[in-house]
């Protein structure tokens, strides 16, 4: 007797939706401890996220045109938090942008060429180097964040003067360190802060790359 295939995007949202309601029992539980909450909301909304994304994943070409206007809607978006809403970003939020501007060329790029499978494999690849290490960025930021208070360093230098008074290896080393604003959360939705968010919308575009290879 013939067995038809598992829909694995409908598995996965399944799962989302399990790990959604140990959120939840978190939640009113009150637990103590920040970080798995914060994991389990993290994972929910990822797995989430990128489960919706393989189910409505469009042909090819239009879905690097589709990650695309992502990308830009997220800049956006940091733009309206940061210019409307008082809410600035310090320099790991920066770096973050700078990975969503990037995976934002490699989508146009990509939307411009029609890429074949072979060339999507290569869009894959420059997909997974540019959200991959914005998304490392990001949970390390989540993870200066889950600290308790005091024990992250204090605010530091800006970027910019950062930029005009060290070396670039200097700058990048002082970033990734984090410091006092990197741990504030400032816009928070759902539980989850920019950081957070940004973590969930950069694995959903990895996920995405490497689906269109075998979509035509």
């Amino acid at each position: 007797m013939p067995y038809t295939a598992i829909a694995w995007p409908l598995v996965t949202l399944l799962v989302a939706v399990i790990f959604v309601a140990q959120d939840l029992v978190f939640q009113i539980l009150d637990v103590a401890n920040l970080v798995g909450p914060i994991a389990y909301r993290i994972t929910a909304w990822t797995v989430a996220t990128s489960a919706i994304v393989l189910l409505l994943l469009p042909p090819r070409r239009l879905a690097y045109a589709v990650g695309f206007v992502v990308c830009g809607g997220l800049i956006a978006w940091a733009l309206y938090l940061q210019y409307g809403r008082d809410i600035y970003p310090c320099p790991l939020c920066i770096f973050q942008r700078v990975a969503v501007i990037a995976t934002g060329v490699v989508f146009l790029a990509a939307a411009v060429h029609g890429p074949g499978r072979s060339g999507a494999i290569v869009y894959a690849v420059l997909t997974f180097i540019t959200a991959g290490t914005g998304a490392g960025l990001a949970a390390w930021q989540v993870w200066i964040q889950a600290q308790p208070k005091g024990s992250v360093a204090a605010c530091g230098m800006g970027l910019d003067y950062m930029l005009e008074t060290l070396p670039l290896t200097d700058v990048v080393a002082r970033v990734l360190q984090g410091s006092g604003e990197c741990a504030d959360q400032g816009w928070v939705l759902l539980g989850l802060a920019i950081a957070a968010w940004t973590f969930v919308f950069f694995v959903a575009m990895i996920v995405a790359a490497i689906a269109l290879v075998r979509r035509d």
